[in-house]
């Protein structure tokens, strides 16, 4: 925190992040209140069970399809409906805190905003009765925290979290090199995701590596995923003139006025049966 008491915009801290839990529960309620709405009804989605097993609190992954209107009216929390081939799911929250995502033009650092987002998400699912791991990404290699229940789990993400950033700064500002690609430390971990589980995957994907593809199919395989596309404003609204630049070759200049269609391309590609995408603006309140 600065003097005047604001955020600062490129460290996390573990208090922040549990502090974020009144957002999450404002979430649930308004996710209460739409299924209260008039015509919404809960269906079964193609290959489940006939026969409802249980009526479960919601937790994030869950197909909001199969919301129950009654039960989530009665209780005022989201209430699922659970068929007898569900399983009961964690959620893994897999952030990526690689040099390229310490950097940010507005609000926050990158890597700042991913972390807030995926703690968000495990506070709803920790609300709603669910257990919350998590994976940190970094130059030195996966860190894992395996899921656990109630606050003793959010407790551990956000400590894992705080933590590992900070060392990360702290490496960048020792000039510690960071060339680690993403896709092979995405399919070295997924063994570490319990099956059935949520699976949410905050990134900027630089440095993707080869067989992407390949490692996010192999999440997939483990459970539902949900991408968070961490951009910058300057990737989505670049400047239309070019910039001087220092490389690898040295001094020169830049146009990046094609970035923002690149992202678009991007994000565009990353849709896949059982992969959902989400744009995640660093300049904006994390949702």
């Amino acid at each position: 925190m600065s003097g005047r008491g604001k955020p600062d915009p490129a460290t996390l801290s573990a208090a922040a992040l549990m502090a974020l839990e009144p957002q999450a529960a404002r979430d649930l309620r308004e996710l209460a209140s739409l299924a209260e709405r008039p015509g919404t009804t809960a269906t079964r989605k193609r290959g489940q069970g006939h026969e409802i097993r249980e009526i479960r609190p919601y937790v994030e992954g869950d197909d909001l399809r199969h919301l129950d209107a009654a039960a989530t009216a009665r209780t005022g929390m989201p209430q699922i409906r659970g068929f007898h081939e569900d399983r009961e799911r964690s959620l893994m929250l897999i952030v990526d805190f690689r040099r390229p995502m310490l950097w940010g033009t507005r609000a926050r650092l990158r890597s700042v905003a991913a972390a807030e987002a995926l703690v968000i998400a495990g506070w709803r699912a920790i609300l709603s009765g669910g257990a919350v791991g998590a994976v940190v990404l970094s130059d030195q290699g996966p860190e894992v925290q395996v899921p656990r229940p109630r606050h003793r789990g959010m407790a551990g993400v956000a400590g894992l979290f705080a933590r590992a950033h900070d060392r990360v700064l702290r490496q960048a500002r020792g000039g510690v090199d960071g060339r680690r690609d993403l896709a092979p430390d995405l399919a070295a971990v997924c063994r570490h995701v319990p099956r059935g589980a949520g699976i949410v995957l905050a990134t900027g994907l630089d440095r993707p590596g080869e067989d992407l593809d390949a490692a996010l199919a192999a999440l997939r395989a483990r459970g539902p995923l949900r991408i968070l596309l961490v951009e910058d404003a300057f990737e989505t609204t670049p400047p239309r003139a070019a910039l001087p630049v220092l490389g690898d070759a040295g001094a020169g200049w830049a146009s990046f006025a094609a970035l923002a269609d690149d992202r678009d391309r991007r994000a565009a590609r990353l849709v896949a049966p059982g992969q959902e995408v989400r744009r995640l603006a660093t300049h904006r309140a994390p949702t």
